[in-house]
């Protein structure tokens, strides 16, 4: 079961702004949404974090947040997507853009619905790979009986996939950070002796 957060109050009104603006949807870069009948609705708010890799071999990984996503629909399906940011003003339009990651999105969230457990779905970036994941937190459980439920969080790559990296499947972060650790590490440097 998922149990989405709720957008900042602020990243919805700066959406709804801009879907509202005939100049911004003109503007951008998506046919789509140039295209569309009726109305148009920002829905499925995800929190977008970035990964951050030390090139340091003991420390752990980390993720700050960057944004909020929110899928554009227009009837029955999304087609486009719209970022916020935080700016010193607070949360603002960033903006709209569609795309493989907008239908990768819906349907993994689908999936993740028929997961056991509950997760708080978000998005987790890793630029260096071009690599977008559905980042499913997994909520502590209340009655205590899974004392391991801050290590049970899924990532699930978005299509396209970094190659040798399956799109669609769900891994569990500690499979999947190892992997991407190893693909973001510095090269050795020229005469120097490679890593056993």
């Amino acid at each position: 079961m998922l149990r989405p957060s709720p957008a900042p109050a602020p990243a919805l009104r700066s959406v709804l702004a801009a879907l509202g603006s005939p100049t911004a949807v003109r503007e951008a870069r998506t046919p789509a949404l140039r295209a569309a009948q009726g109305p148009l609705s920002p829905e499925l708010p995800l929190p977008v974090h970035v990964l951050r890799i030390s090139g340091a071999p003991e420390q752990t990984p980390g993720t700050r947040l960057v944004g909020w996503r929110f899928l554009i629909r227009s009837g029955d399906r999304a087609i486009a997507a719209a970022d916020t940011m935080l700016t010193p003003d607070g949360w603002s339009f960033s903006h709209f853009f569609e795309g493989p990651y907008v239908a990768a999105t819906e349907r993994a969230l689908v999936q993740a619905e028929a997961l056991p457990g509950t997760y708080q779905p978000r998005l987790l970036s890793v630029p260096e790979l071009y690599m977008l994941t559905l980042w499913l937190h997994a909520e502590p459980d209340p009655d205590a009986t899974d004392p391991d439920a801050e290590t049970s969080d899924v990532l699930v790559p978005l299509a396209p996939a970094p190659p040798g990296i399956a799109a669609n499947r769900p891994y569990r972060v500690a499979d999947l950070l190892p992997v991407l650790s190893t693909r973001l590490a510095p090269p050795p440097l020229l005469g120097s002796a490679a890593p056993a």
